[in-house]
C-alpha cells in the first residue's frame, strides 16, 4: 500500500469512528442556487467542510482596499501582496504555498475562469483587476481538493466572484495622495424586458515612489442583462478592461544601505505593463422542480499582457530587463444537471456535470530588452491548450444527523506547442510539439450534525494543476540548446481535512486541521522560459481558526488565524522548508456602526516571519488599514479610508536570491522587497439618485 492509499485509509477509520454519537437534525437535501447571505451564517446542512464559507456584499462593502487584489484577503487565511506596479496581478498565498499570481488556487467569476493556462507571466496567473468591488454581490471559497466541480489549480482552494444581481444608482467620485483619482458610474434600469445593471470605472494614480510616476490609467466596463421567465432564468454579462502602468518592484537590501535609494527608489525605471481584458459570458438556468435544476454557462474571453520586469539588474552586460508577452483567446462553457432520488429509502441528490476549456494563445512570449526596447528573443510561441472534463456528485442523507459527499472526476487536456521565434535555431524545431495527458480524481466528505447549530467534518480528495505547456514539450533550454526534461502534464494534490462549525445566536466559528501532498514541486518560469523543478514532493499541514461575534446591532468582531508548516519530502540546499510559504497569519476586524449614518471599521493583518531560499528568512509585518463612512443625507454619503494607518516600513512581500548592481563585479545573494506604501487617505463621496 502506497503512502496515499495508506493515508486514505486513515482517514477513513478516523472519519467513521468520528459518526458513532447521534442528534437529529433535517434529513432533506434541498438544491440551492449559491447567494451570499452573510459571513457563514446560517449554513449548517450546506457546507461539506469547515473551511467552505461565503463573503456578503455587506461584508465586503466596509473592508478598506489600496488595491482591488486585496477582496481575495476576505477569504480566511489567503495574503495577497505585490512586488511591482499596480496594474499587475497580486502575489498570493494560501496554505504553504506561495502561489507566484495564482498557481494552486482557482478563482472565477460567475463560474468564468480567471486563471490562465500557460501564461507569459506564470502558470495560473490570476490578474483580476478587471473586478470594479462595488459590483461584487459576494465570495463563495472552497478550501482544499474535496469539490467534483473543481477541477485544474483545486489544490489549495478555490473562489468563485458573484457579481451582483442588483445595486443602486449612484456616482462616485474618489480622490487620494500620489493622484489617485476614480470615478464609477452604476446603477441599474429596466431594458430588453429584463433588467440590466451597469458599471463604468476609470482610476488613476502616480504611488509614492521616489522616482517613477505609475502612471495607471485603468478603466472597466461592466453591463450584465438578466431576463426571468416563470421557472427559467438567463444572464448575460459583458465586461471590458484596459490598464497601463509603469512598475516600481522590488528592490536590493544593500542597495539602500548603501544609500544609492531609498526603500522608495527603484533600480530600473522603465519597468510596467499593459494589459487588456474583454468577455462575454452568459449563464442559463431552468428549475424543472425545487429537486431538478439544469444549469449551462458559455464565455468568450479576448485577453492581452506585455510585461517588462528586472529583478537581477545587470548580470547581462546589456541588462537583465525581459519582456513577457500573452495575447489570446479563450472560449468555454460548462453544464450540470441536479435532480434528487431516494437511494435506499434515504434522500440523496446527484449532480452531473461537464466542462470545456480552450485556450488559444496566438503568441505566449519572453524577449530581452532595455528600457523597453527590443534587444533578442528567448522564445515566443503559439499554443493551443483544450481540456474537457467529467464529473459526478453525489450527497446523501445517511441518517437524520450524518450525510456523505462523494465525488468523482476525469479531467483530458492536449498541449500544441508551435514555436514562432527561439534564441537557439534548435528549440524552433525540438520544443515543438503535441502531447495528451488525463487524470481522474475523487473526493469523500463525511459531515455530521451535532444539533442544528454545529456541525463535524472529515474530507479527503484529490486536487490537480496543469503546468505550462512550454514545459511539457520542453527538449532544450530555448538559449543554451542544453538537454532538458520535460514537465509532467498534470500534476496531482492529495488532501485531507478534518473540522468543526459552529453558527450560534452571535457568533460564527469554525476549526479545520488539514494536510496537502504534492507529488513534484514543478513549475514551468515565465521569467527564464524554462522548467524548474525541485525533484521532490512536498507535505503541507495546518490549522485555521475563524470566529465572527456580533455583539450587538453597533459592534461586530471578527479574528481569523492559520498555521501552515510546508516542507519537501527531501532536503534541499540543506533544509525541507518550503521557501516563501507563510507559515502564521492573524488577520482581525473591528466594525463599529454608530448609527444609521455612522460607521468605521479597522483591520489588521500580521504575517511572522517565513523562510526564503539559501536559509535566509523574511521579517514579520503588520499592516493596519482603517475606513469610516458617513451618510450625510438620503442622497449623499461620504467614505474616507487611511491606508497603512500607522505608517508602518514592513515589507509587503519579499525574496532571497542572487542580483547584480551597476558596478558590482559579480551577482551578489542578497534580501529583495517591496516595502508597504506609505500611509495614505482617500475620500470617497458617492451621488445616490
Amino acid at each position: 500500500m502506497n503512502k496515499h492509499a495508506r493515508r486514505i485509509a486513515w482517514l477513513t477509520g478516523i472519519t467513521t469512528l468520528s459518526t458513532l454519537s447521534a442528534y437529529t437534525t433535517a434529513d432533506k437535501i434541498g438544491i440551492e442556487e449559491i447567494r451570499v447571505l452573510g459571513r457563514n451564517a446560517h449554513v449548517i446542512g450546506q457546507r461539506i467542510s469547515a473551511s467552505e464559507g461565503s463573503i456578503s456584499q455587506e461584508d465586503l462593502a466596509i473592508r478598506p482596499l489600496l488595491r482591488v487584489g486585496e477582496i481575495l484577503e476576505a477569504v480566511p487565511g489567503l495574503v495577497a501582496t505585490q512586488h511591482s506596479g499596480s496594474g499587475k496581478a497580486n502575489q498570493f498565498f494560501l496554505r504553504g504555498f506561495n502561489l507566484d499570481h495564482g498557481t494552486d488556487f482557482a478563482t472565477s467569476v460567475d463560474g468564468m475562469p480567471v486563471n490562465m493556462r500557460t501564461h507569459g507571466h506564470g502558470q495560473g496567473y490570476t490578474d483580476i483587476n478587471f473586478i470594479i468591488p462595488e459590483l461584487v454581490g459576494g465570495i463563495h471559497y472552497k478550501k482544499g481538493p474535496y469539490y467534483a466541480d473543481v477541477g485544474d489549480f483545486s489544490g489549495a482552494g478555490s473562489a468563485d466572484i458573484l457579481t451582483a444581481h442588483t445595486t443602486e444608482d449612484r456616482f462616485l467620485i474618489g480622490v487620494g495622495e500620489h493622484d489617485f483619482y476614480r470615478a464609477l458610474f452604476m446603477g441599474e434600469a429596466d431594458a430588453a424586458a429584463g433588467k440590466l445593471v451597469y458599471g463604468i470605472e476609470y482610476q488613476t494614480y502616480q504611488g509614492p515612489w521616489d522616482d517613477i510616476n505609475e502612471d495607471v490609467g485603468k478603466t472597466n466596463v461592466w453591463l450584465k442583462q438578466q431576463w426571468t421567465q416563470g421557472n427559467s432564468s438567463f444572464h448575460l454579462l459583458a465586461m471590458a478592461y484596459d490598464n497601463q502602468w509603469n512598475s516600481a518592484d522590488q528592490i536590493p537590501q544593500r542597495a539602500v544601505q548603501q544609500g544609492l535609494i531609498s526603500d522608495l527608489g527603484s533600480i530600473d525605471t522603465s519597468v510596467g505593463g499593459e494589459s487588456s481584458r474583454y468577455s462575454l459570458s452568459g449563464t442559463f438556468r431552468h428549475q424543472y422542480t425545487d429537486e431538478n435544476v439544469l444549469q449551462a454557462h458559455l464565455y468568450v474571453i479576448d485577453y492581452d499582457m506585455t510585461l517588462w520586469s528586472n529583478f537581477s539588474y545587470f548580470t547581462d552586460p546589456d541588462g537583465d530587463q525581459f519582456q513577457q508577452i500573452d495575447d489570446r483567446k479563450i472560449y468555454g462553457g460548462d453544464l450540470s444537471w441536479t435532480f434528487s432520488r431516494e437511494l435506499l429509502g434515504k434522500p440523496s441528490q446527484y449532480t452531473f456535470g461537464l466542462q470545456t476549456r480552450t485556450d488559444d494563445i496566438n503568441e505566449v512570449g519572453l524577449n530581452r530588452t532595455h528600457a523597453r526596447q527590443f534587444i533578442s528573443t528567448i522564445r515566443t510561441d503559439a499554443v493551443e491548450e483544450t481540456s474537457h472534463s467529467l464529473y459526478w456528485q453525489h450527497k446523501w442523507a445517511l441518517t437524520p444527523s450524518l450525510r456523505s459527499v462523494l465525488g468523482l472526476r476525469y479531467d483530458y487536456f492536449s498541449f500544441d506547442v508551435s514555436p514562432l521565434s527561439a534564441a537557439n535555431p534548435d528549440s524552433l524545431i525540438l520544443n515543438r510539439g503535441e502531447k495528451h495527458d488525463d487524470i481522474a480524481t475523487s473526493s469523500l466528505s463525511l459531515i455530521y450534525a451535532l444539533d442544528d447549530q454545529q456541525e463535524i467534518y472529515s474530507s479527503v480528495g484529490q486536487g490537480f494543476h496543469s503546468n505550462d505547456a512550454r514545459g511539457v514539450t520542453l527538449r532544450v533550454d530555448p538559449v543554451t540548446a542544453e538537454a532538458l526534461d520535460p514537465a509532467d502534464p498534470l500534476v496531482d494534490t492529495l488532501g485531507y481535512e478534518i473540522g468543526w462549525r459552529g453558527n450560534f445566536e452571535k457568533l460564527n466559528t469554525s476549526v479545520a486541521l488539514w494536510q496537502l501532498d504534492i507529488d513534484s514541486e514543478l513549475l514551468f518560469v515565465g521569467d527564464e522560459g524554462v522548467t524548474e523543478d525541485t525533484g521532490v514532493g512536498s507535505t503541507r499541514h495546518g490549522l485555521e481558526l475563524t470566529a465572527y461575534y456580533r455583539l450587538n446591532h453597533h459592534w461586530m468582531f471578527d479574528v481569523e488565524y492559520s498555521f501552515s508548516d510546508a516542507e519537501f519530502d527531501q532536503a534541499l540546499d540543506g533544509s525541507t522548508r518550503i521557501p516563501g510559504a507563510l507559515e502564521h497569519v492573524l488577520t482581525t476586524g473591528v466594525n463599529w456602526q454608530f448609527s444609521d449614518h455612522l460607521f468605521t471599521h479597522l483591520r489588521l493583518r500580521h504575517i511572522a516571519e517565513y523562510p526564503l531560499d539559501g536559509g535566509a528568512t523574511a521579517d514579520a509585518s503588520t499592516l493596519v488599514n482603517w475606513r469610516m463612512g458617513y451618510q450625510v443625507k438620503d442622497q449623499v454619503r461620504v467614505t474616507l479610508d487611511i491606508l497603512n494607518l500607522f505608517d508602518s516600513n514592513d515589507h509587503d512581500i519579499e525574496y532571497f536570491y542572487a542580483s547584480q548592481l551597476s558596478g558590482e563585479a559579480e551577482p551578489t545573494d542578497d534580501h529583495h522587497y517591496h516595502v508597504f506604501e506609505p500611509r495614505t487617505a482617500r475620500l470617497a463621496i458617492e451621488w445616490y439618485f
